[in-house]
């Protein structure tokens, strides 16, 4: 029990460190952003447990240059990765 409540405690810490320290780079670094290009799609249901698949158009989205998001804006290999799935209505 002793061991799994280091390993925990050692395990958090460095999730704050390493949140920290990205933080503090991105700060330094003039808080750095980029604008990446999304083809938005959209799933709408239809009868017969079908979905179709329409284009809502390519928009800029402003993302952060980091591990975690930071200054409101989200980090750009995540806007990379939820870019490719459609917003289901």
């Amino acid at each position: 029990m002793k061991i799994l409540r280091s390993i925990l405690l050692a395990f958090f810490i460095s999730a704050i460190v390493l949140y920290l320290g990205d933080a503090l780079v991105f700060k330094l670094r003039g808080n750095p952003t980029s604008s990446i290009t999304v083809n938005q799609l959209i799933a709408v249901p239809l009868k017969g447990n079908k979905t179709e698949y329409d284009s809502n158009g390519i928009i800029a989205v402003t993302c952060a240059r980091s591990l975690f998001p930071q200054g409101s804006w989200n980090p750009c290999w995540y806007v990379v990765q939820i870019q490719k799935q459609p917003t289901k209505y």
